[in-house]
C-alpha cells in the first residue's frame, strides 16, 4: 500500500464517533423551532393578517401589498429574536440544487446610522441574475433580469443566521426557470381535476391535496478517502475500481446494526431536521455496504419537496462534521446497489378521504377503482414522459441494475387489485347496476370486495408500484429534485381526470345513470391501459421483449429519452393543464441535453487525467520492477531454469504492456472524439454523440484499469480501493 494511501486509510480506521448531545427537550418540543410555521404566524401576526395568510396558504387566495408588509414585519421580528441577521430568497434553479443570495436586515436611517428593515416588497420579490442560471436560451447574458417570488404555501425557515424564504424563479418574460413554479401549477391542476371527479361520490369535497413521502438513500464515505479519490471528488462516483471480494453478497448489511459513527451522524441529522420542521421518522442500513436510508412522514407535495432539498443540504453539511462525505450519486460504486429516492405519491381530500385507499363499502371502492384506473391510464399515455422525468446521466447507471427498477415504466398492482380490475373489465353493465323502484339507483358490485390496506405484495423491480393506499414511483434518482417526477406525474393525472369527467358527463347527458357511466368509462380505461400493468420480473429479458410488443417506451439512451418532453401529446398535456408552455419545455430540454453532455465530458476528462497521471505511471513502475527481477533471475540462475522461473513475471509484464497501451490509445481516441462532438452546435445531437461515442469508451478504459488494479503491487496503488472505501467504520 502506498505511503499516502496507508496514512489515509489508517486515519479513517482510527476515527471515532463524535458525541452528539441529545436535546433536553423531546422532539415534539423542538420540532419546527427554526420555522415560521402557523403557530409562529399566529403569535407574530395581527389576527386579520394571519387569517388572510391562512387563506392564501390553504386556498391560493392572492395577498395584497398591505398584508405582505404586515407578514414581513412579523417574520422579521421573529427572525431577529432567533438571531438571524440576513434573509434570502431560497429557490430551485434547473441545476438539481438550490440557490440563495443573502442580504442583511439593514438600511440607512437617514441620520447617519442603520436600522433593521424588511418590507413586504423585499419579502414578495427579488431580482437574481437570470442569465447566470440554466435557462435553455430563454435568458442571454445581455438579458439578465429574472425574478424570485415568495411562495406563501411553504413556510420560511432559518439556517444559521439567515432567514430563508421559499420562492419560485421566473424570467423577466414570465417563463419559469425553476422546478417550484411548474410544480405548484401541476398541483393546482390535479387539485381542480380531482375535485371535479371526487364530487361524483362526495359532493362536499372542496380540495384535493397531493401528498409525497420520499425515501432518501445515500452512501457515506470517510472524508480522507474521499479526498484521495479525484473521481469521487469531481464526479460523485468512482470511474474505476475493482469490486471488493466481499460487498453485499452475504446480505448482512441491510437492516443491520448501524455503525457507531454513522449513528452519531444520523442523530445529528435528525435533530437538525426536526428543528427545521422536517418530520424525519425512519433510518436504517440499506443493502450495499456504507449505504443508508432516511425517510420522513409524508407531507403535502410542495412542502415535502422543499424539505427533501433541505435535507440533502443538511446531509452534506453535517457529514463533514462527522468526518464523512455523503454521496448522493445514483451509482457511486459499480457492482453493488445504487441509491434511489422512492417517491410515495397519493391524493387526499380536505375531508380526510384517501382517494387511492380502498374502502369498506361498494361506493368507496368504486371511487378507489376510479382513481386507480385514471392513474394507470395517465401512466400508460405518458410512460415515455415519466421515464424522461427521472432520467439523467447519473441515474442511467442505476436503472435496471442491483434492485433498481428498469428503464421501462410499468405498474405493479398486486394479486388482489389485479383480479378486481380484471373482473371489472370482463363484467357487463347488467352485472353491476340494478334499479330498485323508488329507491333509485342501487349499487351492486359483487366483484369489488372490501380491500385491506396491505393487500399487495411488493415488487422491487417495478418503477411505479401500488403499495396499499399510494403509488410508489421507485425510479427517481437519489440526487434528483423530486419535483421533476412530480410535475410530470401530477400534470398527466390532471389531464387524465379532465378527460374522464368529460367522457362520464357525456354519457350522463345521454341519459346514462351516473354509476353506470362511471363504470363504463372505468372499464374502458382498465382495458386500454392493460399494457402498463405488469406484476412480473422487470429485470427479465422476456419483459423487455414483451414491453416492446406492448408499445411501451423501451429507449435507453438518455438524450433520446428526453425527446418525450417535446412529443405532441406531452406539449398538449402540459399546455392544457397550464403547467408549462412549449417554449418552457423546449428550453428545459436544452438544459437537460447540455447538462448531460457536461457531466459526461467532466467524467471523460477526469478519467483521462487519472489514467495518464496515476494508473499508467503506477503500472509501468511495477512493470519495471518485474523486468528488473527477470534480469536478476537470469544472472542468478542457469539459462533454462531462469526462463522457467521468470515465465509468470514475463506474462504479467506482457499483460501490463497490453493494457497500458490500450488505455493510452483509448484515452487519446476519446480526446479526439470529444473534440469532434464539441463542435456540434445542436445540444441534442451533441448529447447523443457523447452518449453513443464517449460513454462506451469510459467503460472500455475502466475495464482495463480495474484489471491492472488486480495485478499491480498494492504497495504502489495510490488510490483507495473499494475494500477500503466501503468498509470504513
Amino acid at each position: 500500500m502506498s505511503d499516502l494511501r496507508f496514512r489515509v486509510v489508517e486515519t479513517a480506521f482510527k476515527k471515532k464517533a463524535i458525541e452528539v448531545p441529545a436535546p433536553k427537550e423531546r422532539p415534539s418540543e423542538y420540532f419546527g423551532k427554526y420555522v415560521f410555521n402557523k403557530a409562529k404566524m399566529f403569535k407574530y401576526l395581527p389576527t386579520k393578517v394571519y387569517q388572510s395568510l391562512m387563506d392564501a396558504m390553504d386556498n391560493g387566495t392572492p395577498l395584497n401589498r398591505d398584508i405582505a408588509d404586515a407578514v414581513a414585519a412579523g417574520m422579521q421580528k421573529w427572525a431577529l429574536e432567533m438571531g438571524a441577521t440576513h434573509y434570502t430568497h431560497w429557490f430551485h434553479p434547473l441545476t438539481e440544487g438550490t440557490a440563495e443570495k443573502h442580504d442583511a436586515f439593514v438600511e440607512h436611517d437617514g441620520k447617519g446610522g442603520m436600522i433593521e428593515e424588511f418590507s413586504g416588497k423585499l419579502l414578495i420579490q427579488q431580482e437574481p441574475d437570470a442569465s447566470s442560471f440554466p435557462s435553455g436560451g430563454i435568458r442571454n447574458t445581455f438579458e439578465a433580469r429574472g425574478y424570485s417570488a415568495w411562495d406563501p404555501s411553504s413556510p420560511a425557515f432559518i439556517v444559521g443566521d439567515t432567514l430563508c424564504i421559499p420562492t419560485i424563479f421566473i424570467a423577466y418574460t414570465g417563463e419559469s426557470l425553476d422546478y417550484k413554479a411548474p410544480l405548484l401549477k401541476a398541483l393546482q391542476a390535479v387539485n381542480k381535476a380531482a375535485v371535479d371527479v371526487v364530487r361524483y361520490f362526495n359532493p362536499e369535497v372542496k380540495k384535493v391535496i397531493c401528498n409525497l413521502g420520499w425515501e432518501q438513500e445515500y452512501f457515506l464515505v470517510d472524508e480522507g478517502l474521499y479526498a484521495a479519490r479525484p473521481d469521487l471528488l469531481l464526479t460523485g462516483r468512482t470511474l474505476m475500481g475493482h469490486e471488493s471480494s466481499k460487498n453485499q453478497q452475504l446480505e448482512d448489511h441491510y437492516f443491520g446494526a448501524i455503525p457507531t459513527r454513522v449513528a452519531a451522524f444520523m442523530t445529528d441529522l435528525e435533530i437538525e431536521s426536526l428543528k427545521l420542521g422536517i418530520p424525519v421518522k425512519t433510518r436504517h442500513n440499506e443493502v450495499a455496504p456504507n449505504q443508508f436510508e432516511l425517510a420522513p412522514i409524508f407531507e403535502e407535495c410542495n412542502l415535502a419537496n422543499d424539505h427533501n432539498l433541505l435535507v440533502m443540504a443538511l446531509m452534506r453539511k453535517l457529514a463533514r462534521r462527522h468526518g464523512f462525505r455523503v454521496l448522493l450519486h445514483e451509482k457511486p460504486f459499480k457492482g453493488i446497489n445504487g441509491s434511489g429516492k422512492h417517491n410515495n405519491w397519493s391524493l387526499g381530500t380536505d375531508t380526510g378521504i384517501l382517494l387511492l385507499g380502498p374502502g369498506k363499502t361498494s361506493e368507496e371502492n368504486l371511487r378507489f377503482v376510479t382513481f386507480v384506473a385514471n392513474v394507470l391510464m395517465a401512466v400508460y399515455r405518458h410512460n415515455g414522459l415519466l421515464k424522461a422525468s427521472i432520467s439523467s446521466a447519473t441515474n442511467a447507471h442505476r436503472l435496471g441494475a442491483n434492485e433498481a427498477p428498469p428503464a421501462i415504466i410499468s405498474s405493479f398492482l398486486g394479486k388482489q387489485l389485479s383480479q378486481v380490475l380484471k373482473h371489472l373489465a370482463e363484467s357487463t353493465k347488467d352485472d353491476l347496476v340494478s334499479l330498485s323502484g323508488k329507491q333509485g339507483m342501487k349499487l351492486d358490485i359483487p366483484q369489488i370486495p372490501e380491500l385491506l390496506i396491505d393487500n399487495t405484495d411488493r415488487n422491487r423491480t417495478s418503477p411505479f408500484a401500488f403499495t396499499g393506499n399510494r403509488f410508489e414511483f421507485r425510479a427517481v434518482g437519489s440526487e434528483a429534485n423530486c419535483a421533476s417526477a412530480m410535475i410530470a406525474l401530477n400534470a398527466a393525472v390532471a389531464e387524465q381526470l379532465v378527460i374522464f369527467k368529460k367522457e362520464v358527463d357525456a354519457l350522463i347527458e345521454k341519459g346514462e345513470p351516473k354509476i353506470s357511466a362511471i363504470l363504463e368509462v372505468v372499464r374502458k380505461y382498465i382495458i386500454e391501459s392493460k399494457a402498463i400493468h405488469f406484476d412480473g420480473n422487470g429485470y427479465s429479458d422476456e419483459w423487455k421483449e414483451e414491453a416492446l410488443k406492448r408499445g411501451l417506451d423501451c429507449e435507453t439512451s438518455v438524450p433520446v429519452i428526453f425527446d418525450n418532453y417535446l412529443n405532441e401529446s406531452s406539449i398538449k398535456m402540459f399546455e392544457t393543464t397550464g403547467v408549462m408552455t412549449k417554449v418552457e419545455l423546449e428550453a428545459r430540454n436544452e438544459v437537460k441535453w447540455e447538462t448531460y453532455t457536461k457531466k459526461i465530458q467532466i467524467e471523460a476528462r477526469v478519467l483521462g487525467d487519472l489514467a495518464m497521471n496515476h494508473i499508467i505511471p503506477m503500472a509501468t513502475k511495477y512493470q519495471s520492477q518485474l523486468i528488473d527481477n527477470v534480469y536478476k533471475m537470469k544472472d542468478l540462475f542457469p539459462g533454462e531454469k531462469a526462463n522457467t522461473l521468470s515465465t509468470k513475471n514475463l506474462e504479467i509484464i506482457e499483460d501490463i504492456a497490453k493494457r497500458t497501451i490500450f488505455i493510452k490509445e483509448k484515452v487519446d481516441e476519446m480526446i479526439e472524439t470529444r473534440k469532434v462532438a464539441n463542435i456540434i452546435e445542436e445540444e441534442r445531437e451533441k448529447a447523443i454523440a457523447y452518449h453513443d461515442k464517449i460513454v462506451p469508451m469510459l467503460e472500455e478504459i475502466r475495464y482495463h484499469i480495474d484489471k491492472l488494479e488486480l495485478i499491480v503491487d498494492d504497495q504502489l496503488w495510490t488510490l483507495p480501493k473499494y475494500r477500503e472505501l466501503l468498509f470504513i467504520r
